[in-house]
């Protein structure tokens, strides 16, 4: 009977510790985006917006740009998504062929690029309308870490014997 008492209770303390571990992760990865995946969507935005201190008055010059931008993107957006379907189509029941599948990609890079440039044209309308010549110091401090930290996963995967993630 004392063993079985002994068992539960590690088993609870254990339950406990790991509960309190999962829950130190998730607040920590709530209070710093920045060191998980967050996507590209407005938690970037909210984090850039952050890191480079912007007022209340150049958010809303961002978010104008941004709606401006809106009208040329949704459209090279939704022929994103009607390629992808006509990929998923395509593809159906393992079916594949090979020239159509070619000119589907081809047409995806196409899209993609034209997205590329527009965010790039939409970075680039904030860097020189919105932000501050400190501001623009921060910035480039920023995208210099961020060279940085590609330029190492680069040379980590050049290396031999390393593995690129999702091989």
């Amino acid at each position: 009977m004392k063993r079985k008492y002994w068992i539960g209770a590690l088993a609870l303390v254990v339950l406990v510790l790991c509960s309190a571990a999962i829950m130190g992760y998730a607040q920590e990865a709530a209070a710093a985006p920045e060191a998980g995946w967050h996507g590209h969507g407005h938690d970037h935005m909210a984090w850039m917006a952050k890191q480079l201190n912007l007022t209340d008055a150049q958010k809303a010059q961002v978010k104008t740009i941004r709606q401006s931008q809106k009208a040329t993107m949704s459209p090279v957006m939704q022929q994103m998504a009607q390629n992808r379907a006509a990929m998923l189509a395509a593809t159906a029941n393992g079916t594949f062929d090979q020239a159509k599948v070619t000119a589907l990609a081809n047409q995806q890079a196409q899209l993609m690029a034209q997205m590329t440039v527009q965010k790039e044209s939409l970075k680039h309308q904030i860097y020189t309308q919105v932000l501050t010549p400190d501001q623009r110091a921060t910035a480039e401090q920023m995208r210099q870490k961020e060279i940085a930290r590609i330029n190492e996963r680069l040379q980590k995967w050049s290396q031999p014997g390393t593995q690129n993630p999702g091989e």
